[in-house]
């Protein structure tokens, strides 16, 4: 065969195959636009079906409202006082003086109502609201924690979260998403109290598929006694991925000498700056208890400072480098040691945030062991990580829900203490006390309506009952007790004979 034909073959061989291949591109980037396309619609349709579903609730709410302002004046003035109670987060005596403010720009005259009344009428819609608790066909979570001391009495507290209820979020979980089941103050809790309260508490309400708990041992061990009572009710437990991380990192960092040095220098260098000019350079609080669950802000300004203190360049005296160098004097000393722990504060918080937005699937498992392969194959951070990641992914498997995503962070919870106490602190003697029903009001959506039919449900005497019934005495109501035995004591007038006293 002639080298011409043979060229002239290749070269027709040649252009059958780029004409083939260019079609070939063409059907898959034709195929992918398509797709695109496809998917794009569906997703609009979604969205036109939200916003649909949105003005109609909105017609509905505005429709309600239409009924609500030809209403009772009364019943106008109570339901605005209690949803500024639960909507703004502000204390009851300041509800009257938020209303003399904006009086003159309401649609209708209210009378200024005290602020034990506000009291009165937000605690009759708690009670109600509590008291509407039954049980779910859909699976769901339960969230359990304890309060911090308030006064001389905890609360124990459990939420129930639906699965739908995580599915359709673009973020973690809120209060709004959340309905409070279970509601119990002692002075002290232990194993078999909180096994108790929850057998209570889930023979109303239902048996969750899951419970979430922190690292307590006072619900560790009354989940535990609940869980070996009753083996029907196959209930699974969740270590809260917050506070496992926190503690993980405690166990690494807690008694290494660089990090002691390094809380010392920032503890000193933060007072020596704290009211000067330089203060705008001041770190974040380091709290006693709980260290750890917010160090990793204390890292992100250690990097910031790092880059700001700069490396042996000299600084002109009197700026601001030459004073913050003074100020955290030995703080570059520590930098092998800080870029170290700033790296490992990163990728767990990282980790946290896939956790708390994403929940716990396949999808999410996997992310989180790529993002946990950054740090040393030894490391007590990526080895305990991991052994929870495998733990509840398991559990994931166990339950059986697909490829729904699990909810494994009780943030929601502590969100709910940090409201219910911004509310309660003015009182004169902050304790836990009737103001807990209030806590059932900030999980959840309320509605004027739903507040208007819980005022009518729930009587004065009928929240008074069940305080007095649920509820131990307070402080306040102990003390009145004790001095009023002592009235009598002295007559008023007359004769007055000499009491011996002590």
């Amino acid at each position: 065969m002639k080298i011409s034909k043979i060229k002239k073959s290749r070269v027709a061989w040649k252009g059958k195959a780029k004409d083939r291949g260019k079609t070939i591109r063409n059907i898959k980037k034709t195929a992918k636009a398509r797709k695109k396309r496809a998917d794009q619609k569906i997703q609009n349709e979604q969205e036109l079906q939200r916003l649909k579903e949105e003005i109609e609730q909105m017609r509905a709410e505005r429709d309600r409202s239409a009924v609500l302002a030809k209403s009772d004046p009364t019943v106008q003035q109570r339901i605005l006082c209690v949803q500024i109670v639960i909507v703004g987060i502000v204390s009851f005596r300041s509800v009257p003086r938020i209303l003399k403010v904006f009086l003159h720009l309401l649609m209708t005259k209210l009378k200024i109502p005290h602020f034990t009344s506000v009291i009165h009428w937000t605690l009759r819609v708690g009670v109600a609201v509590f008291n509407q608790v039954s049980l779910i066909s859909c699976p769901w979570v339960a969230i359990i924690d304890c309060s911090i001391d308030v006064g001389i009495r905890k609360a124990l507290v459990v939420l129930r979260v639906p699965l739908a209820a995580f599915q359709n979020k673009q973020g973690a979980i809120g209060l709004q998403d959340c309905e409070c089941i279970g509601l119990e103050v002692a002075e002290k809790w232990n194993g078999q109290l909180v096994f108790e309260a929850l057998n209570k508490i889930f023979g109303k309400a239902g048996a969750p598929i899951a419970i979430i708990k922190d690292g307590g041992t006072d619900i560790k061990k009354g989940v535990e006694l609940l869980c070996e009572k009753n083996p029907d009710l196959n209930i699974q437990t969740i270590d809260d991925i917050g506070h496992f991380t926190a503690n993980a990192l405690k166990a690494l960092f807690a008694t290494a000498k660089q990090f002691v040095k390094f809380l010392e220098i920032v503890s000193k260098g933060a007072s020596r700056i704290r009211q000067t000019t330089l203060a705008w350079l001041l770190p974040p609080k380091i709290r006693t208890k709980g260290r750890f669950q917010g160090i990793t802000k204390v890292a992100e300004w250690a990097q910031r400072t790092l880059v700001f203190l700069g490396g042996q360049r000299k600084a002109k005296e009197g700026s601001d480098l030459s004073r913050a160098r003074k100020a955290f004097a030995g703080l570059a000393k520590l930098r092998p040691f800080l870029i170290r722990f700033c790296n490992i504060c990163r990728i767990a918080e990282e980790i946290l945030k896939l956790m708390k937005t994403e929940g716990l699937n396949q999808s999410s498992y996997v992310k989180a062991n790529k993002l946990l392969e950054q740090l040393p194959k030894r490391s007590l951070i990526k080895t305990r990580l991991l052994g929870w990641l495998e733990k509840h992914i398991n559990i994931h498997r166990d339950l059986g829900i697909g490829d729904l995503r699990l909810l494994v962070s009780s943030d929601v919870i502590e969100s709910l203490f940090g409201k219910f106490k911004t509310i309660i602190q003015r009182n004169p003697l902050c304790e836990l006390n009737r103001l807990v029903y209030v806590i059932p009001l900030l999980c959840g959506h309320h509605t004027t309506t739903d507040i208007e039919q819980a005022l009518k449900e729930c009587s004065q005497a009928n929240m008074l009952r069940q305080i007095k019934e649920t509820i131990p005495p307070t402080l306040r109501q102990q003390r009145n007790k004790e001095l009023n035995k002592c009235l009598n004591l002295v007559p008023k007038s007359g004769y007055l004979k000499l009491l011996e006293t002590g």
